[in-house]
């Protein structure tokens, strides 16, 4: 009772005088620790538990100190939670909901090959299990892993639920897989329960919309939108991202005046790009005033969306403002000022910006607290897609094959858009062979990476070589 209140103290002091404590007491007290995020204490319960002449601790004890544990921080975490997992084998505890703690523990310290082995060593799988490895796999930028175990959930006869569904569908959008999203939404009208779910109506916008065809995900918000601002979110995103920018603004309007919404920064920062984009919008700053009237100023959302408004606008120096004051910078924050600097034609900038971001990342994996590896993490594949036309326009052909490397170490080079990128920087520092390689070995291919490609042939003068491969990107149309 006290610790479900927060009175932690008093719920310290009431287990203090209990002179035979069971299973339940323990549990009951490590629990209201771990609820508080007390996790140096609740570990230092769970060891005097183990020493005092008892039985041992039960599963839902274990899954409390899963939780504790993947709060410690990526190292000191990691090796705490290792000797957990050893001790529930040597336990024999293998049940599904202590399993399942373990994967959820593995994944929030960013070890997937961990959290897949623990999945792969399960005897007995329910929905949370098949859950937790896909979107571990979505939020990892493992987008073909989470399509690839959906699959096998799907095969396996297990029921989908909303958190399935708004869990694999960023990949199918990541990964232009239109197809496999239609059947996906599919499945959803045929159960009516899902398209209820605001998370599964946005997820459906947003991959309609970054697979271009924002009609059909114009037609899932105006089914579902109602009072739910993730729907407007991912609509206006999407209008943004096609292009679309007049219509994003009149939706952000309508949003406010007529369902009578309130911006959140996830609003702000899908409808600042529109404005920059829009020529009828001729007073882009405002927007800037309008954050800061809504009390956004230190949100770092917000402020990697000023910065890109910024640097579009050409106003660099701004944007080097905004990322100077930053107090906590993540990836997103590196790759938006590294953009910037691309955009600006400060290649030279984008490119001491990145191993910059790089040496910060070493640093920050020899702390042993540091809670936010992940989310603070090294280049992903868009810092990569941003710096490889640096990269080209440098001649550096040496360290675009670094990122290539890094890009394949990091399971990030089947990633359509960063296979694109690859192709057009081998093919811009005059490497046709390489740029040839890598479209190839690339698992999808769209019209625009073939494209890039026969613009590259036609650059080089060769000319047999793009018309040979126009005259197959027409047959792999006609295959569809």
């Amino acid at each position: 009772m006290y610790g479900k209140c927060g009175r932690i103290g008093n719920a310290r002091k009431v287990f203090d005088r209990i002179t035979e404590r069971d299973q339940v007491s323990w549990n009951s007290y490590i629990v209201a620790l771990c609820r508080f995020e007390m996790c140096e204490q609740a570990l230092e319960a769970f060891r005097t538990m183990q020493m005092e002449d008892m039985e041992s601790p039960s599963s839902f004890t274990l899954v409390s100190v899963a939780l504790a544990r993947s709060n410690l921080g990526v190292i000191h975490g990691f090796w705490l939670g290792k000797q957990l997992h050893g001790y529930s084998l040597r336990m024999g505890d293998q049940k599904t909901f202590t399993n399942n703690a373990l994967m959820a523990m593995y994944a929030k310290l960013g070890r997937i090959d961990e959290s897949r082995a623990v999945f792969e060593s399960s005897v007995d799988r329910d929905i949370v299990s098949w859950n937790t490895m896909i979107s571990l796999f979505s939020q990892s930028d493992r987008f073909s892993e989470a399509l690839d175990f959906f699959r096998f959930m799907v095969l396996g006869g297990v029921e989908l639920d909303s958190v399935t569904i708004a869990s694999v569908l960023p990949g199918c959008s990541h990964l232009e897989r239109l197809d496999f999203g239609k059947e996906i939404h599919a499945y959803v009208l045929r159960n009516n329960g899902l398209i209820e779910n605001s998370f599964v109506g946005s997820a459906l916008v947003d991959m309609y919309c970054n697979c271009h065809d924002v009609e059909s995900g114009q037609r899932v918000f105006d089914q579902n939108s109602g009072p739910r601002i993730e729907l407007w979110n991912a609509m206006i995103s999407g209008y943004t991202r096609n292009g679309l920018v007049e219509k994003a603004l009149i939706l952000f309007n309508e949003m406010i005046e007529v369902a009578g919404l309130l911006p959140n920064t996830t609003t702000m920062a899908s409808v600042m790009p529109a404005c920059v984009q829009c020529e009828a919008f001729s007073s882009k700053e405002s927007i800037h005033g309008y954050t800061l009237k809504l009390g956004f100023k230190e949100n770092r959302y917000v402020q990697n969306a000023l910065m890109d408004m910024y640097s579009r606008m050409g106003k660099i120096d701004i944007s080097e403002n905004i990322f100077n004051s930053m107090k906590d910078k993540d990836r997103v924050s590196w790759n938006t000022m590294i953009t910037g600097y691309v955009l600006s034609g400060r290649h030279s900038d984008a490119l001491v910006l990145l191993h910059e971001m790089q040496r910060v990342e070493k640093k920050k994996t020899r702390r042993e607290n540091d809670d936010d590896e992940d989310e603070n993490g090294g280049p992903n594949f868009i810092t990569l897609m941003t710096v490889l036309p640096g990269y080209a326009a440098l001649a550096a052909l040496t360290k675009g094959k670094e990122i290539h490397a890094h890009a394949i170490r990091n399971s990030l080079a089947s990633d359509v858009t960063m296979g694109r990128a690859l192709v057009d920087m081998y093919s811009k520092s005059g490497c046709l062979n390489l740029s040839r390689k890598v479209f190839d070995e690339m698992p999808n291919i769209n019209v625009i990476t073939w494209n890039v490609l026969i613009m590259a042939y036609g650059m080089h003068g060769k000319g047999e070589e793009a018309l040979e491969l126009l005259l197959s990107l027409q047959h792999a149309v006609i295959l569809g």
